[in-house]
């Protein structure tokens, strides 16, 4: 008997199966591109990402017949949307998390109920990157393809509706449309009401760990999967990967490097105070029930080594293909072991918090005749490092100690990045045995709604399994506690010229 986790991702989804003791037995993996048509304009194409999830599901379905599948959920991004007609097709292409569509709503929010009461019933600080947003960009600028739409679907419940059953989303990722009431957990009336959409229009929320039903015999087959298994509500990918990383108590938190880089911290209490306002710190319901979560994340993450390969790794690219090995690693392996003379600001795409700046802009500073590629490779991977560091310190200014941190995602295979972590956080961070966490929190989940386990609590002592840890270094945590000081000042020092940068660029397209 094994479970099937997916994570459906802003550049590609994987599919991985576990047994009940969390060993991987099979995994697959699909990238889809990212479309710009306009821009700011950040998109999927839906109907390519389903087919994508098929084929990841059809390759590890049929490498574990002797183990058969009984249950699957799903981690997903979080905010993208897609307008589906009644037959379930796809009317319009999925705007991502940082696509620049829907801001001028952000105003007319402001004026209508203000950031304060939107934090304290959505949870989310005001900003465009949430779905309502966007669908009220659709309504304004698309009307027919408005009215011809059935549902506005998140990945998690366009997935469960491609399955063959009634679209069901969570209360983790239904909190990221700023339509969903965290403390009620119902589709906020208020909220709905202003912003004239009908809740007839989106999906039936429950809690995670959910069973919904199971998939039908012909979607089983089209799927290589055996018959009968059932789909369980997952949830919003950083709280699965969260709980895949066994965070489930205060004073943790996940680490993730993904396409972006993620800190996830869990509370008791919902924190909607104004210092988490002020920093864009987002308060939740964590796929763990009765427990809450935080996240502090930077869009620019991990794409950053995506963008070097693209760009300048030629060389790398090629070496990985005569080797056989994992380009990333061979590009982490030529940073230079010395702290890096240059500074990088990665703010490549539209930063994270505490920012929310959709018009900063990357910048790479103290560039010489003698930089050599180790330089940008290990600045690159200070930049994502001090990023975060920064919405550490934010965090535990609003009352959120971290003390630990459990790290996920591709960047968690590589020890070198993982060290380099805990020097400029100045905290023990760990690995786990698998880091793949969005997909075993899934998995858990699955689990327990088909009750395998009793509890997430047993599911998580049976299957989150550490690896091991890195702690900080005395000289180099005070040698980037002096960088840090000085990469502090760059985005505010930067903001204005970045934005006239990124205005005459917005002109001349």
């Amino acid at each position: 008997m094994s479970l099937l986790g997916l994570d459906v991702g802003t550049t590609g989804c994987k599919a991985i199966v576990f047994d009940l003791e969390g060993n991987v037995l099979s995994s697959a993996y699909r990238e889809y591109p990212l479309l710009h048509p306009q821009s700011g304009w950040a998109e999927l194409d839906a109907n390519q990402v389903w087919t994508k999830i098929e084929e990841s599901i059809q390759e590890v379905a049929s490498q574990v017949k002797a183990d058969p599948i009984k249950a699957l959920s799903i981690s997903t991004q979080g905010e993208a949307f897609a307008p589906v007609d009644r037959a379930g097709r796809p009317l319009a292409n999925t705007a991502i998390s940082f696509d620049i569509r829907g801001e001028e709503f952000t105003r007319w929010w402001d004026f209508k109920l203000g950031s304060k009461k939107i934090m304290e019933i959505t949870g989310m600080p005001l900003h465009s990157m949430f779905s309502i947003n966007r669908i009220m960009w659709l309504k304004k600028y698309h009307p027919d393809i408005y009215r011809r739409t059935w549902k506005f679907l998140c990945y998690e419940d366009f997935v469960i509706q491609r399955l063959g059953l009634p679209p069901t989303i969570d209360y983790s990722l239904a909190a990221r449309t700023m339509a969903f009431d965290i403390v009620k957990k119902r589709w906020s009336g208020k909220i709905l009401s202003l912003a004239r959409v009908d809740e007839s229009l989106l999906p039936e929320v429950v809690p995670s760990g959910t069973e919904v039903g199971k998939i039908p015999s012909k979607m089983c087959a089209r799927l290589l999967l055996p018959s009968g298994v059932s789909v369980v509500t997952g949830g919003h990918d950083q709280p699965c990967g969260a709980l895949g990383a066994g965070v489930k108590k205060e004073e943790l938190a996940m680490e993730a490097t993904g396409t972006v880089d993620c800190i996830a911290t869990v509370f008791k209490q919902p924190h909607l105070d104004q210092k988490m306002l002020e920093n864009n710190f987002a308060c939740y319901p964590h796929t763990v029930s009765k427990f809450y979560i935080s996240l502090a994340f930077n869009f620019t993450g991990g794409c950053l080594l995506r963008w070097f390969r693209d760009t300048l790794g030629g060389e790398e690219k090629k070496e990985a293909e005569k080797k056989g090995e994992n380009v990333y690693s061979i590009l982490i392996d030529k940073a230079t072991e010395d702290p890096s003379p240059l500074y990088l600001l990665p703010h490549f795409t539209t930063t994270g918090t505490p920012y929310m700046d959709p018009n900063s802009a990357g910048a790479i500073m103290g560039l010489t005749l003698n930089t050599s590629k180790g330089d940008l490779i290990k600045a690159i991977l200070e930049g994502v490092a001090f990023e975060m560091k920064h919405n550490l310190v934010l965090l535990e200014e609003a009352g959120i100690p971290v003390r630990e941190l459990r790290a996920i995602g591709g960047g968690a295979k590589s020890e070198k990045w993982l060290q380099l972590k805990a020097d400029i956080y100045n905290k023990p961070l760990v690995s786990l045995k698998v880091s793949e966490a969005a997909c075993l929190g899934a998995a858990i989940l699955a689990g327990v709604g088909v009750e395998e386990y009793s509890s997430i609590q047993e599911a998580v002592e049976t299957v989150v399994k550490k690896k091991e840890s890195f702690s900080p270094q005395k000289e180099k945590a005070k040698i980037y506690e002096e960088k840090f000081a000085i990469y502090k000042d760059i985005y505010p020092t930067l903001r204005e010229l970045n934005h006239q940068i990124r205005d005459l660029s917005a002109h001349r397209v």
